[in-house]
């Protein structure tokens, strides 16, 4: 092991890191983690929850490091590349590098689709690019557009646009932009009728599956915003479609989550593939903690 500290290091933000008080969602992470530092130190292994942006961490004292809650990758992006591709260097990372460079950017959609995995219909918009947003209700046949970031979580800057407010939503879209790329799909209606499932994968095989409802007016699934998930049992078809899914990724994730909906013509389409931070709802299946400590020792 030579002058390595720690085998395997649970990568959070400080905002999780030590909470103190913690409320009931940051209690929910701090859960999900200690069940999977109980399955990796039941191994035998030295483990630790540290702040990906701790500064000067000495990398190369931790044989793995493991991206579980770094939930403010997204708002500070350019400090998150440049820390990635020099951690990259210096240890090894799960899921992948190659893998999470690939995943942070929501152009894999494309990737995917390219591949012949059915995704939701996505324009997408490059960065000082524009668009006319009008178009595309005719073009899709849809009364409602959903605009959001190509790198973004917590819905960050996802919004539903309709024709009475898409002069506002233009002048948004219009700014955002001129910083980003930005997506463009029509909007889904099944969530508002049947929710979102996550469908959760350990080394390419499916483990269990929940299932997310938005709150009355809103639709975004997110428990941020009022969401809530349930247990979920996934059909036959549904579990192959997700493990097909996985198979197009550069390189096989120790982890993934699949949020999948059925679309406006009723096929099962990918909204999102998560493979660097996925919440993975432990609370649902805690024996599930042991498949992924599984797949963190294959790594080291």
């Amino acid at each position: 092991m030579g002058n390595t500290k720690y085998d395997v290091i649970l990568l959070t933000e400080s905002r999780y890191e030590n909470p103190l008080n913690p409320d009931w969602y940051e209690q929910q992470i701090l859960n999900e983690d200690g069940v999977l530092i109980a399955a990796l130190e039941a191994e035998g292994l030295r483990v630790k929850r540290l702040n990906w942006a701790t500064p000067d961490f000495d990398w190369t004292s931790c044989r793995l490091a493991v991206f579980r809650t770094t939930w403010d990758y997204f708002n500070r992006i350019q400090e998150f590349i440049p820390w990635l591709d020099k951690v990259g260097t210096m240890t090894q990372l799960v899921n992948s590098y190659e893998l999470v460079r690939w995943n942070i950017d929501k152009h894999y959609l494309i990737d995917l689709h390219n591949k012949g995995i059915h995704i939701v219909t996505t324009e997408l918009v490059e960065h000082g690019g524009s668009q006319d947003l009008s178009v595309f209700f005719e073009a899709w046949h849809c009364e409602d557009l959903i605009i959001k970031p190509c790198i973004g979580g917590t819905a960050r800057h996802t919004y539903r646009v309709d024709k009475q407010n898409i002069a506002e939503l233009q002048l948004l879209f219009d700014q955002l932009v001129t910083s980003e790329a930005m997506l463009i799909q029509p909007f889904q209606k099944n969530i508002l009728l049947q929710g979102e499932l996550s469908i959760l994968l350990f080394g390419g095989k499916y483990s269990h599956a929940v299932h997310k409802i938005a709150k009355s007016g809103d639709f975004r699934v997110q428990d941020d915003f009022g969401g809530t998930a349930f247990a979920y049992d996934a059909t036959e078809s549904e579990i192959a479609f997700a493990e097909n899914a996985v198979l197009a990724c550069p390189t096989m994730p120790a982890y993934a989550r699949i949020d999948v909906i059925y679309d406006n013509d009723g096929r099962l389409a990918i909204s999102e593939l998560e493979a660097v931070e996925p919440e993975l709802f432990f609370r649902f299946r805690p024996e599930a903690g042991a498949l992924l400590v599984k797949e963190i020792i294959k790594c080291l």
